[in-house]
């Protein structure tokens, strides 16, 4: 469930090296998707690592936007020396009124919402940009020039497919979610969406009909299923995509949730 990871940051100031970040992602918190233990036991591993900061990347529930209220009294248990922050993923934004209210409970757990805004956690050298999710059609990357191309920057955007909007700005590490990271992984040959993709000329048309996996609806929930987990260097920015704690039917196959703890260094 855990993924240590370490990101080399160029620029990055001598004081802000060993920085540590806890990153949680697709809670999808509806009393179906995911285990009350899962989630106290993701929170309690949490807070053991003691890190400097925590980033929520999005879709903390799923249909249903109530249960963000029960969802808060969990994650107001994190702990981190620069406090919460989080932004939402296309589940927390289906109405306006839906969006209101995630961000409503968020704020009760003491979660700093981003939503196209720039914070500053770690004081002017390290600025934590957070986007508004990518379905929403309000994803902002232009605010990016608010900042200087000298300074390094961290940035919290749901749907990896953002990264096609980063390209001509500096980005030394996009935190992402949404891809579950495909749920199912088979041996040797990856994410189960960027298998059938590959397969899906050779499958006849009445299969791809009727069997969700083999429509080109996985296309839509995300083109680049080859980022759907882990760290991805993409020219000179970075990306890492956490598979996140909620699951959908049919389940997870080597594929397991997770807390990624990221370490941040120089070059």
């Amino acid at each position: 469930m855990v993924e240590q990871v370490t990101v080399p940051i160029t620029g990055l100031p001598r004081s802000l090296v060993g920085t540590t970040l806890v990153q949680l992602s697709d809670f999808h918190f509806d009393g179906a998707r995911l285990a009350p233990q899962l989630l106290e036991a993701a929170i309690a591993q949490s807070n053991a690592f003691a890190p400097d900061l925590v980033v929520l990347t999005g879709d903390f529930v799923t249909l249903e936007t109530e249960p963000i209220y029960e969802l808060a009294t969990y994650l107001q248990r994190l702990q981190s020396r620069f406090g919460v922050y989080g932004v939402l993923g296309n589940h927390d934004d289906y109405t306006l009124s839906g969006r209101l209210m995630v961000i409503d409970g968020l704020h009760r757990a003491n979660v700093a919402v981003l939503w196209n805004e720039i914070a500053y956690p770690f004081g002017a050298d390290l600025p934590l940009v957070g986007l508004a999710d990518l379905w929403s059609g309000e994803s902002n990357p232009a605010i990016l020039q608010q900042l200087s191309p000298d300074i390094p920057r961290l940035v919290m955007a749901h749907n990896p497919d953002a990264a096609d909007q980063l390209t001509d700005w500096r980005v030394d590490l996009q935190l992402s979610g949404h891809s579950h990271g495909g749920q199912i992984v088979l041996p040797r040959l990856g994410p189960l969406p960027a298998v059938i993709r590959r397969m899906r000329p050779y499958i006849p048309r009445m299969i791809r009909q009727r069997v969700r996996y083999f429509s080109d609806e996985c296309d839509r929930v995300m083109r680049h299923w080859e980022w759907a987990s882990g760290l991805h260097q993409l020219g000179a920015n970075q990306l890492y995509v956490n598979r996140g704690l909620g699951t959908y039917f049919p389940g997870r196959f080597r594929c397991s949730p997770e807390l990624t703890v990221i370490t941040l260094v120089a070059p």
